[in-house]
Parts: C-alpha cells; structure tokens; sequence
C-alpha cells in the first residue's frame, strides 16, 4: 500500500505559517495581558465600610505625613503613581488623583490599603485603623490638587 504525498511547497509554507502562528499568538495575547493593568478585585462588602473621619480636614496634617512615608515612594509626593520606586513595579501604582480612584468608595480604598495586591504591601498591621482613614481622606484631597 502506498501513502499518497503532497510535497506542494505551498502546503507546506501554509502548515507553517499556522504552526508558527499557533506558537506565537499565546504569547502575543499574555504580552498584552502583561500591559494591561489588571483589574483590583474587592469584596462588595468593602463598600459598606464607612469612613469615622470623613470629611474631617484636621486629620490631613498627620495624613500627609503618613503618606509620604509609605505610599509616595510609590504613588508619589502628588498621588500621581509616579513615585521613584514606581518604574520598577508591575502593575504600576495607581494614579490617586484619578477619576477611577476617586470615585470608588472610602471603604474600597480603606480595604486596598488594608490587604494590599503584590506588589502593594499591606498595611493592616503597620498602621492602625485611624491612620489608614486618615490616608483615606488625603487621598481624597489629592485629587483637589490636580
């Protein structure tokens, strides 16, 4: 019994083209995966965490303070993500005078800020509740200092 061939230069260029294609377009889609900035999950129930100092513009003081500690090596002096860590860091800081981080709710960002995401550090056991609501609220007036 003989097994019919084709040997058609164009069959063979096509196997390839789809071979190599095959191989390539996983890493195409997980470079640009890469590049995107993954979305931060929360639970719903972060949302229900209201804020004790809201509105409460004596707390700044000792809020910048704290921030500029811990979150502009990151975020920046403004909040603007562009601290000096921040080129070394994937997903990049967040933007805090941005409309997304703006307009999610105190306790959402109370609750980040409180479990951390690689490569964000928490911080529930570094700062106490008061402080991290206090970081909650000049988070807030970042964003009136564009």
């Amino acid at each position: 019994m003989k097994i019919k061939t084709h040997n058609s230069p164009f069959l063979l260029s096509r196997n390839f083209s789809v071979f190599i294609l095959l191989i390539l377009l996983p890493g195409f889609f997980s470079e640009a995966a890469a590049q995107a900035k993954p979305a931060w999950n929360y639970p719903a129930s972060a949302n229900t965490l209201k804020n004790p100092l809201a509105g409460n513009t004596s707390v700044l003081k000792e809020a910048r303070i704290l921030y500029l500690n811990n979150c502009a090596p990151c975020h920046g002096k403004s909040g603007k993500g562009d601290g000096i860590a921040a080129a070394a860091l994937n997903p990049k800081p967040a933007d805090h005078t941005s409309d997304l981080v703006q307009k999610e709710s105190d306790g959402a960002i109370f609750w980040k800020m409180s479990e951390g995401h690689t490569p964000m550090p928490a911080y529930k056991s570094t700062l106490t509740v008061k402080q991290r609501w206090e970081l909650v609220n000049y988070i807030r007036s970042l964003a009136k200092h564009k």
